[in-house]
């Protein structure tokens, strides 16, 4: 097999990863990086190697290279148009998550896709992880009885210059275009997607209901601390809190309550404990496939995709619900302080409040932070396109 050449729109940031991991499929003579595509050239340092063929105009390098696919790593509005124009070239997609700022551009990205017949895989690595499969071979076993919820807690830290870090940080709109750069939504995606995935809530028909809760401590427009309760076709509840003001950085997780056990997931770690009845703890560690690895395995051998934008249909529609919500509440000073010479705010007691909506199914609200947001209901129409 001759090694497919690559094309990276967006290699700067978290982009930075990308260049990394294509280099390492290069060696293995999988990928070529063929081409990069950023609005100022990249360093052979930054490339981390030989520099490719670069250029600001995404379609044209991807005419001038032969590109087979495309890794697309750029602010998150710039998605659904960058999609097309690679999807309409036959140019094959690892698209980063969220996929699109809004269910209305999810939808356009994912038909116009779909309609070109190219794959296209979305960037939830999480879900790439070996113990995905294994935790849904434990459920259907048994393993914790029925399911009656899933939670997932996601405590970060990060500093206020996290949030000057580009002109779309932090923002729900950006020059009339929708952004939607919320804990839920991007830094913390991956909790929301996973928790959703292992309740066997992947599609957008899969949700009935959604309640928001958001705020934010930082000077910002989006959410840095919020949660959100899904309701779902299979009839129990998916919790999701999330904050970037935690006293301390903790490992994010998501948790499956079921009615003889429960089953954590540290989803970054690939790692799960298993506690149920009549069995001490099981504690297990998992391997992970690489998302753009498992895509140039389907192109070559026809192996299936591992995410692919159907099954990220649920958590659009969490991100069409905050994109709706009213927009986050800034929380009294009183709630929050500067830590002394590391410029970020915390809010005290979240990181307990975080853990505690995982572990019960609650909404800050319901769990008696003072400075919790009004709830906002935000109800899908089912089937709606």
């Amino acid at each position: 097999m001759s090694a497919l050449p690559v094309v990276l729109a967006g290699a700067r940031g978290h982009g930075r990863w990308h260049v990394a991991n294509i280099r390492r499929l290069e060696r293995a003579g999988l990928v070529r990086l063929a081409g990069i595509c950023e609005l100022t050239p990249l360093t052979e340092q930054e490339a981390g190697g030989e520099l490719p063929e670069q250029s600001a105009d995404f379609g044209a390098l991807l005419d001038s290279t032969g590109a087979r696919v495309a890794v697309v790593c750029t602010p998150i509005p710039t998605h659904t148009d960058l999609a097309l124009t690679a999807a309409r070239r036959g140019v094959h997609l690892l698209l980063e998550k969220p996929p699109a700022p809004s269910y209305a551009e999810f939808r356009r990205m994912a038909d116009g896709v779909a309609a070109t017949g190219v794959a296209c895989q979305v960037g939830f690595q999480s879900l790439g992880s070996h113990a995905v499969p294994a935790i849904r071979e434990l459920v259907a076993e048994g393993a914790i009885g029925e399911i009656a919820g899933v939670g997932g807690a996601g405590a970060w830290v990060r500093d206020e210059a996290y949030f000057r870090r580009a002109p779309w940080a932090g923002r729900r709109r950006l020059d009339g275009a929708d952004v939607v750069d919320g804990a839920l939504t991007n830094p913390l995606a991956h909790a929301v997607a996973t928790a959703l995935a292992l309740g066997g809530t992947t599609r957008a028909e899969d949700v009935t209901g959604i309640e928001t809760e958001l705020s934010h401590a930082n000077d910002i427009e989006a959410d840095d601390t919020s949660c959100v309760r899904v309701a779902t076709a299979r009839g129990h509840r998916v919790t999701v809190a999330a904050t970037l003001c935690a006293q301390r950085a903790a490992e994010p997780y998501v948790l499956l309550h079921g009615g003889s056990g429960r089953i954590t997931f540290w989803y970054k770690q690939d790692r799960i404990l298993l506690q149920r009845g009549g069995h001490g703890p099981e504690e297990y560690q998992y391997g992970r496939t690489d998302l753009l690895e498992n895509l140039v395995d389907h192109l070559t051998t026809g192996a299936a995709l591992l995410v692919p934008p159907e099954e990220t249909g649920a958590f659009m529609r969490v991100v069409e619900a905050i994109r709706t919500a009213p927009d986050p509440d800034p929380l009294p000073a009183a709630a929050w302080h500067r830590v002394p010479g590391e410029s970020r705010r915390v809010v005290p007691g979240v990181d307990g409040l975080v853990a505690a909506a995982a572990d019960t199914l609650s909404l800050y609200s319901e769990l008696g932070a003072p400075w919790a947001p009004r709830t906002e209901h935000a109800l899908n129409e089912v089937g709606a396109r």
